[in-house]
């Protein structure tokens, strides 16, 4: 038999209460004398032949730390799914007791936040067509000529980049430009629609999550520093003013894939690694374009 009872401390810690008796703690104890009396050392006797009374009375330490190594984990991972708890971090277990046939014990988790989603849908977006001028193309066609020492581009020097002709390597080098601005819009565009979902919300983030962020900016920020040619000595120097720098980062993308997350569940979208992703796709096909 089990019993559960989750108590909310604030808005993403909660204390869980459990109680499991009868017949599931017993089998368990079983199972941890049998298994320790296989191997247990007892003077006199051959591993596997002490008799119970003495290994309950020399071994029943090992036995009580066998069971709940065995049922804690278990019983709790049932009661999170049970009580339907989206655990962020490893549990702080406490108030243990173990009888022969009880088991009890309290767990306070973090979980992520409640909050009320705004309407997510017909974000107004505004796109512009996308052109690529003369000047840009020109900009670019010299910027390749200085670059190679040339007085003139012509149709020799586009052979020897692999094209046809100088008219091919100009509609390839517009194509270039076309995609870097149809980028760059994609980018802003999503921006916006995260801005616009998420700027009127506010909820507690739990620490936990934007500690685990900003450890893996800090370190991709080192790498940074040491791909350019800084010292390790002093990078780890400034590893105090880069986490301060990038603390506020941090908080932004995790509320952010909070939300992103909310939205998947409500919309049934996979929540694996490319979550964010799938539902920014989803926002924009909802959104209202023009």
């Amino acid at each position: 038999m089990k019993k559960s009872e989750v108590k909310k401390i604030d808005a993403t810690k909660r204390e869980i209460t459990v109680e499991v008796s009868g017949e599931v703690v017993k089998n368990k104890f079983e199972e941890a004398f049998k298994k320790i009396s296989e191997t247990a050392k007892v003077p006199g006797f051959r591993p596997g032949h002490a008799p119970r009374d003495m290994i309950e009375k020399n071994f029943a330490h090992h036995v009580n730390e066998e069971v709940l190594r065995g049922l804690i984990p278990d019983v709790y991972q049932e009661v999170v799914k049970t009580e339907g708890l989206d655990v962020i971090d490893m549990p702080e277990i406490s108030d243990v007791k173990l009888e022969r046939e009880l088991l009890s014990f309290k767990a306070t988790v973090e979980v992520s936040p409640e909050f009320d989603l705004p309407k997510y849908k017909g974000i107004k977006v505004d796109y512009k067509k996308i052109e690529v001028t003369a000047d840009e193309l020109k900009r670019h066609l010299d910027s390749l000529k200085e670059s190679r020492k040339l007085d003139s581009l012509s149709d020799s020097f586009a052979r020897s980049l692999g094209y046809p002709s100088l008219a091919e390597l100009e509609e390839a080098i517009k194509r270039q430009i076309f995609l870097q601005k149809e980028n760059q819009q994609r980018q802003k565009i999503e921006n916006e629609v995260v801005e616009a979902v998420t700027k009127e919300l506010d909820f507690k983030i739990p620490q936990v999550m934007i500690d685990r962020q900003l450890e893996d900016l800090v370190r991709q920020s080192k790498v940074n520093l040491a791909l350019k040619g800084m010292p390790r000595e002093k990078i780890d120097e400034q590893e105090k003013e880069i986490a301060k720098e990038l603390g506020p980062q941090a908080k932004s993308q995790v509320k952010i894939y909070l939300v992103l997350s909310a939205i998947a569940k409500k919309e049934n979208i996979s929540q694996d690694e490319h979550m964010p992703q799938h539902v920014l796709e989803f926002l924009l096909k909802e959104a209202n374009w023009s």
